[in-house]
């Protein structure tokens, strides 16, 4: 399921989508805002441009609002039903779970994002 050649392999490992030989972003996984979405200009190993053109990455909002809506409608069943807790406390729950996991919904939202555009290619040039 995880093998190379598969777009789930490029996700999840955060590589090229081309190639998936080179990094996609700049730095491992981290809290610190100014790097969470930093992302190479170029793939390192098949120089595929990540900026596909300008302001490509706005795109990616749609996915990161989808991701979004999906976490807070979770967490809110599982406030509200999971461990019977109030209205206003099922909204804080949403609230603490959104501002947690903002680095992984942001950079998951450009791998994302990217990877709906751009195939996996193997050494010899092939779609797959």
């Amino acid at each position: 399921m995880f093998k190379k050649g598969t777009k789930i392999y490029s996700i999840v490992n955060g590589k090229c989508p081309k190639c998936q030989k080179g990094d996609f972003f700049k730095y491992g996984f981290t809290f610190n805002p100014s790097k969470i979405t930093k992302i190479h200009d170029n793939c390192s190993n098949c120089n595929l441009k990540y900026m596909l053109e300008p302001s490509f990455f706005y795109g990616a909002m749609y996915v990161n609002y989808g991701i979004t809506v999906g976490i807070s409608i979770v967490v809110f069943i599982i406030a509200k039903l999971g461990f019977e807790l109030s209205l206003l406390q099922s909204f804080l729950s949403i609230i603490i779970a959104l501002f947690v996991l903002a680095p992984v919904n942001l950079r998951l939202s450009r791998i994302l994002w990217i990877n709906m555009f751009v195939s996996y290619e193997d050494e010899v040039g092939r779609l797959k």
